[in-house]
């Protein structure tokens, strides 16, 4: 079993394990997921038909306009939502879905430790939101 740290920086605090999910092209908030399931409905995704409930959510930033961060938050309250975040760079659209995701989450990584290229779906990941560290240990 291979093992990998990587390091960002934590921005919501607390400590979570699970299965990456990583979508390199990100996914439009609006319309390109489904709030009651967590399914990805995204046209242009590569992980069109998968769910983000219950995942180590991996994009590098949103993508779409400022509703993004709404549907998001919606997958909290319908028990759809993702267990964590990592993002390459923050936002104001994927900041605004962290908070009201209020699940641990790591962002602003260097261009060497860009998660969406060194994770791979279905990665074991722990994500300590507050220290800013990922462990991963590939599948």
């Amino acid at each position: 079993m291979e093992r990998i740290e990587i390091q960002g920086r934590g921005a919501i605090a607390g400590r979570v394990e699970g299965y990456a999910l990583v979508c390199p092209e990100s996914i439009t908030g609006w319309g390109g997921i489904d709030p009651a399931t967590g399914l990805i409905k995204d046209l242009a995704s590569s992980r069109r038909g998968q769910s983000i409930a219950g995942k180590i959510l991996v994009i590098p930033g949103s993508k779409g306009s400022n509703g993004w961060s709404c549907y998001y938050s919606i997958t909290r309250v319908s028990g759809a939502n993702p267990k964590g975040l990592i993002i390459t760079r923050i936002d104001s659209s994927s900041a605004v879905a962290a908070v009201g995701l209020n699940v641990p989450t790591v962002v602003d990584f260097p261009a060497e430790s860009d998660p969406c290229q060194v994770i791979e779906d279905g990665d074991s990941v722990t994500v300590d939101g507050s220290t800013g560290r990922i462990r991963i240990i590939r599948k």
